[in-house]
């Protein structure tokens, strides 16, 4: 995917004045291809959603996506290489997609998952960086459309990892646990559950150096790092980001 040069607001420490801003004008052809029924009595508020960080240095890396109360528009990746004093988008946003998690190996290698929703979850994927976030590339789980989502992933080395596929309501086998020994390039099926699958390996949230979390007073999701023994703000990302009218 091309990388997108456009630099964000600068997200300051701790107690930062000026969060971070992501830039969405509503284009009219959005507002048709969507079917957003917005008008200026009655415009659609579009909302940042985040989902997961991870770092490799100075590098973070944030997950999420654009949307309204009923639709996702695009997936969006946020990328700082300063440790969160600023912010770029390291590649296109893709429509109606969301991404989810992330992880960083070491310093060249790194996935994020994600899915488009269509309204319902389908074409799961994953982003892979082999130069440390300098560029992105997208990497099908499967050659051909399937609705599902993928609840968890985690790689042990650049070649070897696991996924867990989720279908949605209604279809059998419910979970399925697939393997890859190409970097995610190729993925092949291990064995299939009706019951939810947790991978080893995976980093649990109380293990975790890295957070995002909703902020109600301040209407932002907090980029937090573990300190000792507090959480300590890094940057912080305005949720209502447009109305589209």
């Amino acid at each position: 995917m091309k990388a997108v040069a456009a630099l964000l607001t600068c997200a300051l420490a701790a107690s930062a004045e000026s969060p971070v801003r992501v830039e969405y004008t509503c284009p009219p052809e959005d507002v048709e291809s969507f079917g957003l029924p917005c008008t200026p009595e009655e415009p659609c508020p579009v909302f940042l959603e985040l989902s997961s960080v991870d770092a490799a240095g100075a590098t973070l890396a944030v997950a999420g996506d654009l949307h309204t109360e009923r639709t996702t528009l695009w997936g969006i990746l946020l990328q700082s290489d300063d440790g969160g004093k600023s912010w770029t988008e390291p590649l296109k946003r893709l429509r109606a997609a969301a991404y989810e998690q992330i992880q960083f190996l070491d310093f060249g290698y790194g996935w994020v998952s994600g899915e488009i929703i269509e309204p319902l979850p389908k074409d799961p994927f994953l982003l892979l960086t082999t130069d440390g976030g300098k560029s992105w590339s997208q990497r099908p789980v499967f050659e051909d459309s399937r609705f599902a989502s993928i609840a968890q992933f985690w790689f042990d080395s650049r070649t070897t990892g696991k996924l867990v596929l989720d279908h949605p309501q209604g279809a059998a086998p419910k979970h399925e646990v697939y393997e890859t020994h190409t970097g995610g390039e190729s993925w092949e099926v291990s064995h299939v559950s009706d019951q939810p699958v947790a991978l080893p390996g995976v980093r649990s949230k109380e293990a975790a150096t890295w957070r995002i979390r909703a902020e109600a007073s301040s209407k932002t999701y907090r980029l937090e790092r573990r300190g000792s023994p507090n959480w300590e703000t890094v940057a912080s990302f305005v949720i209502h980001v447009a109305d589209c009218k």
